[in-house]
């Protein structure tokens, strides 16, 4: 009996192990986690097989699609759908663009193109229905930054070397344009800065936004100027020191940032075009390379934007009852009659357009009806802020200027570990360090 006991005990526990060993062995099928949804230019990447390119040299955006195996008719229907809202031909050498292409299409063709002139704006055109242009932004996060220097050799290099974008001494060399020379500012110069930056996808640097408020001590001056809006309505922005005085002038120095002047005003100048005849001069010339920006000097309204004679391309700005300025020869008009335009606006760009030997804008100034030199006026200082808005912009200064004060001076702590061992190769080499 205890024989027959001990086999139905031992055969259960075979049966158990058996049965433990199964489950051991049984596995469960994995799931497949869902793919990640990536969305850009407001559409989800998964649905789409993604080509990114940039523009080539030659290309346009009919051999673009062409490439990627569309057909020249819907081409031509896609392009006079858009026509009236996007310039096909504005597409520039080296701007990135996106295709989104059907998966459900053997051929794999094209549904939508993106373009993006910059980091930040892009225009779709989509005709995987009835064909529409949509113009966006990718979402920008600015950030507050505070910087500061001490002039070693120039502002630009002070920038460099506390690793800062030197865009910042390009926007305060024209905040200060009328009171401070930047080719001569002496090393000890200082200066504080409160600006933003912009970042794409909270990660991606996208460039200086603008300056709020700067402080720059030069030999031994200290001058403020605070960022405020004074016409909100022309979306007219100023800066002023801390007693609300404009830092600026009526008009910008020139009307092209970054070049020379190639011809002054010469009522006596030979000019080689006409045969080296004496031919009055009544403007100032700025040479520049085709397609450089032209700027507004001065706030005003646009009286002509056309194209005639050896003008070529022009546009006349009234600013007042006292001054005109006109701006010639340029490659395109970027502005039509009647336009309100702010100091510091893109009104064109620099061609060869109309009696002209080489690229630049012939700039014309007005006074009292006459043409007259610039650079031998009196300039009237910029309008100053209302006693209105005194009050307002005084109120609004006070916590800027106090976190300007609270900024120190950074320096740029020079190696001397390294210097050291400079002067002693030197002295090896027989070179004197002195």
């Amino acid at each position: 009996m205890a024989g027959l006991l001990m086999i139905v005990l031992m055969s259960a526990c075979k049966k158990e192990k058996q049965s433990a060993e199964m489950e051991e062995t049984v596995t469960v099928p994995e799931q497949k986690a869902e793919p990640v949804e990536i969305r850009e230019f407001g559409y989800n990447l998964n649905d789409y097989i993604v080509i990114r390119d940039t523009i080539k040299f030659g290309d346009s955006f009919g051999e673009i699609l062409q490439r990627n195996k569309m057909e020249y008719p819907e081409i031509y229907h896609i392009v006079e759908k858009v026509k009236d809202s996007f310039n096909i031909a504005s597409l520039q050498a080296g701007k990135p663009y996106t295709l989104l292409c059907s998966k459900g299409d053997s051929l794999q063709r094209p549904r939508c193109f993106i373009y993006q002139p910059n980091s930040i704006d892009y225009v779709v055109v989509d005709f995987s229905d009835s064909t529409q242009v949509v113009k966006g932004k990718k979402p920008v996060k600015l950030v507050q930054r505070e910087a500061s220097g001490v002039i070693n050799s120039s502002l630009y290099e002070t920038l460099a070397d506390n690793n800062m974008d030197v865009n910042v001494a390009y926007r305060l060399s024209d905040i200060y344009a009328w009171t401070i020379d930047f080719f001569r500012i002496d090393q000890g110069d200082r200066f504080k800065v409160v600006y933003t930056e912009k970042y794409i996808d909270d990660t991606i640097y996208a460039g200086v936004d603008k300056i709020h408020a700067a402080y720059f001590e030069h030999r031994g001056k200290p001058i403020y100027a605070f960022r405020f809006m004074t016409d909100s309505t022309k979306g007219i922005v100023d800066y002023f020191d801390e007693d609300a005085k404009n830092l600026r002038r009526a008009f910008l120095r020139a009307p092209v940032q970054f070049s020379r002047i190639s011809s002054r005003y010469n009522l006596k100048r030979r000019i080689a075009y006409y045969g080296n005849r004496i031919r009055p001069h009544k403007g100032t010339d700025f040479a520049a390379p085709v397609g450089t920006p032209i700027l507004a000097t001065a706030n005003g309204t646009v009286i002509e934007s056309t194209r005639r004679g050896g003008n070529g391309n022009y546009v006349k700005v009234r600013h007042n009852a006292t001054y005109t300025t006109q701006y010639l020869h340029m490659q395109k008009r970027k502005v039509k009659v009647g336009d309100f335009v702010k100091q510091g606006d893109v009104i064109g760009t620099v061609g060869m357009t109309g009696n002209t030997s080489g690229p630049h804008v012939c700039y014309r100034f007005w006074k009292n009806g006459r043409q007259v030199d610039p650079f031998k006026q009196d300039l009237p200082d910029a309008e100053p802020i209302s006693d209105s808005l005194k009050t307002r912009y005084l109120d609004f200064i006070a916590p800027v200027k106090t976190q300007l004060d609270k900024i120190e001076f950074k320096t740029v702590q020079k190696d001397e570990s390294l210097e050291s061992e400079l002067i002693t190769l030197k002295e090896e080499d027989g070179i004197s360090s002195n």
